[in-house]
């Protein structure tokens, strides 16, 4: 059984828990992420679930799409882009958004882990696939959290997204064109159970703190400072500083104090 598969599922039932009883005005309410609104996160994450589902179905559809998007991007944006292939909004698109990630979930639990699908760059294994799922709707569910000023409840699954984040160690200094120190710093960190995770081997440069915490982090919905990381040693001091999880062009963290839980 693919657990990652039931692990975006829950996430993303998480958020969709926080917003079953918000009205269409609370939709259109500007977020602390680039002005997005609860809408424009709704449909990025339906776009992109919809999109990782085809390549799985229709791998000639699905680059058919990114020819496509990419040829958009030319002259447009990518909020316009998805905005354009998504047509419902407020609660209408949490119900479309809630029906296909369930679907979704339920056939790809069944899936071999190590199966192969297509996407923007290399091919990458389902699980990977179901993982990078789990994370966009945690990373961008944190907004949605942060402007109801509600505190959400993590889970041990978050460990995914932070075995995504090790993984990325070099990926954030490469995408800026600069070469990762080595070794990796050793990391220490406090699953939401209590749990204790650590990952590489000891050494004079270390990152510690919660799971939660180095998760914001490389997912860039909250700067350093205003987490519980620390950092001992040049090389963890810069990978903080640079981390991202995802794909694309660099980004920047966001600034500290920029984003946080709404009073």
């Amino acid at each position: 059984m693919l657990q990652q598969a039931i692990d975006f599922r829950d996430e993303s039932e998480v958020l969709f828990e926080l917003l079953q009883t918000k009205g269409d005005a609370d939709f259109a309410r500007t977020t602390q992420f680039k002005d997005w609104t609860v809408n424009d996160v709704l449909v990025h994450l339906h776009f992109w679930n919809q999109a990782a589902d085809q390549s799985l179905n229709d791998p000639d559809g699905f680059m058919g799409l990114f020819n496509e998007l990419s040829q958009s991007l030319a002259s447009g944006t990518l909020r316009g882009f998805e905005n354009s292939h998504v047509q419902d909004r407020s609660t209408a698109l949490l119900t479309t958004w809630r029906s296909f990630y369930l679907d979704m979930a339920e056939r790809w639990k069944n899936l071999d882990p190590k199966h192969r699908v297509k996407w923007a760059g290399p091919e990458m294994s389902v699980r990977s696939s179901a993982t990078a799922r789990q994370m966009e709707t945690w990373a961008h569910g944190q907004e949605v959290f942060d402007l109801f000023g509600v505190q959400r409840q993590d889970h041990d699954r978050i460990k995914n997204i932070v075995v995504l984040g090790i993984n990325t160690y070099e990926w954030g200094f490469k995408v800026r064109g600069m070469t990762a120190p080595k070794p990796m710093p050793f990391v220490k960190l406090i699953a939401p159970s209590g749990a204790v995770w650590t990952f590489g081997e000891e050494s004079a440069s270390t990152v510690s703190g919660s799971a939660v915490g180095f998760a914001q982090i490389v997912t860039q919905t909250r700067n350093v400072a205003d987490t519980d990381i620390n950092t001992e040693g040049e090389a963890a001091e810069l990978w903080m500083k640079h981390a991202q999880c995802f794909a694309g062009p660099p980004e920047t963290p966001p600034a500290p104090g920029a984003r946080g839980i709404s009073p």
